[in-house]
């Protein structure tokens, strides 16, 4: 601990002597506080235990109101009422509940705390002592009560300034002035309830069911969230009107508020939900969130498959959806082979292909390969392959271009095949999700994976474990597929949507 040099009347807790060991040389039995921080922190009154359970009384006031608004466990600021300051030690860490038990018996006993009712109003710290028999000692600066603050922290005290009040005039004065703020209802307010609630909740028991679900919460405090904030961009738009919405099952529709989050957070995402689960419902549903923010969609379908989208946007007796009045453009994938004439009513040779906010591509699968495009004997391109062309011609040509991509089975051979696709999400970039995902690179993390999975394929049948391999397999692989796509089969609509067993068998929409 920092020693005062001379007589020196600065305590900066690292040259001249602590705020802390000023306050250990002057209380005793029956001492009376007055203190003003902005801040309290339970390891503050740990330190200074044997000191401060020897007082008579205590009035605190805090100088910043906003620490009764973190009074709340879930709340992890350092300097909120505070449980855990940077630095502190492990073990003191694990005597949390203790001290915050007996720091709350102190309070209880000894204690009144108030709090000025206006932030930024109030940024003076002061320490009052008085003692019957002998002159009243005060010394005031930057000091909160804080192990940084008093210097009660071997390493990593901060550096303050503060002047003992050695002038009896000026530590009347001081007094007079902290009692005028403590008395004033319009400018303070109690919150020793509130604080001691805080206090017990900190150290009760919990049930081991309340452990449980509290980990739940933190491990998926993030997805919870992006999910109430896709909740409220969807209600800033008319999409829960529409009729297309009206017509989702409510899996589908978790999973559209799914994709359209991953959408938004990371400019694409894959969905792969099994055969007869609906995918074309639920991308309608996508492309008319988008549609609502104005949003230009293209929709890349097999052929065959041409007509199952274009009726959506019929204004005939046989779309279910006429009212909703969708206008994305339809294109076969063969379109992506052509320069010019027409594909429906759509001239291929003058069409905008990178004005696209969102495409929705059909049946993704199809686009696995990258495969090269067409060359003469001396090298040179002659045409351009489909995926080469969707790549150029729209991802990565005129606006950021989002995607969406529905297939049933994105991987056929290789896990080669999901990193092709993935490809359209991050427009080639191998690198796109090192900062949001933290996945360094696509390639890289699926080349592991698909490794792990060779060898552990490789083992005679008796001796697969599917745990061994998920072992194997990585947190950058789960992380990924996390963060981009959305795959439910069957059997997790029979168990987490049971209600809605009798209406799956007639589900619609499938793709």
């Amino acid at each position: 601990m920092p020693t005062p040099t001379g007589d020196s009347g600065i305590r900066d807790n690292k040259y001249c002597g602590s705020v802390g060991d000023f306050l250990k040389s002057h209380l005793r039995d029956g001492s009376r506080m007055s203190v003003v921080s902005a801040y309290f922190t339970i390891y503050a009154y740990a330190a200074l235990k044997d000191w401060l359970d020897r007082i008579g009384h205590m009035d605190f006031l805090f100088g910043e109101p906003s620490f009764v608004k973190s009074l709340d466990p879930a709340r992890t600021e350092t300097k909120a009422f505070i449980i855990a300051p940077e630095g502190l030690k492990l073990a003191n860490t694990l005597q949390q509940r203790r001290v915050a038990r007996e720091c709350a018996d102190w309070i209880r006993q000894k204690v009144d705390i108030k709090t000025v009712r206006q932030a930024g109003f109030l940024h003076g710290k002061l320490y009052h002592v008085a003692n019957d028999g002998d002159a009243a000692v005060a010394i005031l600066g930057s000091s909160n009560f804080t192990p940084r603050g008093l210097g009660l922290q071997d390493i990593g005290s901060n550096i303050e300034l503060n002047l003992i009040a050695s002038d009896p005039g000026d530590r009347g004065q001081l007094k007079a002035w902290f009692d005028r703020l403590w008395s004033d209802p319009n400018l303070v307010q109690d919150v020793k309830a509130d604080v001691l609630q805080y206090l017990a909740q900190v150290y009760q028991n919990h049930a081991p069911e309340f452990i449980y679900y509290k980990t739940l919460f933190h491990i998926f405090e993030k997805f919870l969230g992006d999910a109430r904030k896709t909740d409220a961009d969807l209600g800033a738009t008319t999409l829960f009107d529409t009729e297309i919405w009206k017509a989702l099952f409510d899996f589908q529709k978790d999973g559209v508020k799914g994709m359209i989050n991953k959408i938004l957070a990371h400019n694409g995402c894959i969905l792969a939900d099994s055969v007869g689960l609906g995918k074309t419902y639920e991308a309608l549903a996508v492309i008319k969130f988008f549609e609502l923010r104005n949003e230009r969609v293209l929709v890349l379908c097999p052929k065959k498959l041409r007509d199952n989208w274009t009726v959506y946007r019929l204004n005939d007796q046989l779309n279910p959806f006429g009212a909703d009045r969708f206008r994305y453009d339809v294109l076969s994938h063969t379109d992506l082979s052509r320069e010019a004439g027409y594909s429906g009513d759509i001239n291929l040779e003058t069409l905008n292909w990178g004005n696209y906010d969102l495409v929705v591509i059909d049946e993704s699968h199809n686009f696995r390969n990258n495969t090269p495009g067409r060359r003469d004997e001396e090298g040179n391109l002659i045409r351009r392959s489909r995926y080469q062309r969707l790549m150029d011609d729209i991802i990565r040509s005129g606006v950021r271009t989002k995607v969406l991509l529905l297939s049933a089975t994105p991987v056929n051979n290789t896990l080669k095949d999901l990193g092709n696709q993935i490809a359209f999400v991050s427009a080639g970039n191998d690198e796109a999700f090192r900062e949001a995902v933290g996945v360094s690179s696509v390639k890289e993390t699926l080349r592991q994976a698909q490794a792990h999975f060779t060898n552990w394929a490789k083992q005679p049948p008796g001796k697969r474990r599917t745990s061994d391999l998920l072992l194997r397999l990585g947190s950058d692989f789960f992380r990924l597929l996390d963060e981009l796509t959305i795959a439910r089969a069957r059997k997790h609509v029979q168990k987490y949507y049971a209600h809605e067993l009798e209406r799956l068998g007639g589900l619609r929409g499938s793709a």
